[in-house]
């Protein structure tokens, strides 16, 4: 599943954009009863919180040694990103009793390299679903006719 940065990720639904942060917030709030039935409503949760990891690694260890300030240990770094992408791909195999650990692992990265100093964990995850609908939205548009819809995210 891990692909090469340069290359872009195929898109992701909007149902499982909103399904795996929904999944991913509720984990972070300590929510299990909420978590539970989001796992229940879709069993291919593991695999939905591996390309969620996926497109929130890949981007970060890739930035590093890109103009205006590159860095020595770059190779490392997306070495880094790769092993922890791929573990997590491995994890999820294991079936949808994995999506706990996928999401905790995905929570800490976030917490430990996206978040500033006054900033929330939950409020890089709203950041990053709503890029991630943008783009899911763009690439999988309405039929034409379907009747607009407003999403907003919490």
């Amino acid at each position: 599943m891990f692909q090469n940065p340069a290359a872009p990720l195929a898109p992701m639904t909007p149902h499982e954009v909103i399904s795996a942060f929904k999944y991913l917030r509720a984990v972070q709030a300590g929510d299990t009863e909420a978590a539970a039935e989001f796992v229940a409503a879709e069993p291919g949760m593991p695999g939905l919180l591996v390309e969620v990891a996926e497109r929130i690694v890949v981007p970060v260890t890739a930035l590093c040694g890109i103009d205006p300030e590159p860095c020595d240990d770059s190779f490392a770094l997306q070495a880094v990103g790769r092993v922890f992408v791929t573990t997590l791909l491995n994890w999820a195999q294991a079936g949808p009793d994995t999506a706990t650990g996928i999401a905790h692992a995905v929570i800490r990265f976030t917490r430990e390299v996206l978040t500033q100093e006054h900033e929330d964990v939950a409020d890089i995850l709203r950041q990053m679903e709503a890029v991630g609908l943008g783009q899911a939205l763009d690439a999988h548009p309405a039929p034409a006719g379907a009747h607009p819809v407003r999403l907003t995210i919490v």
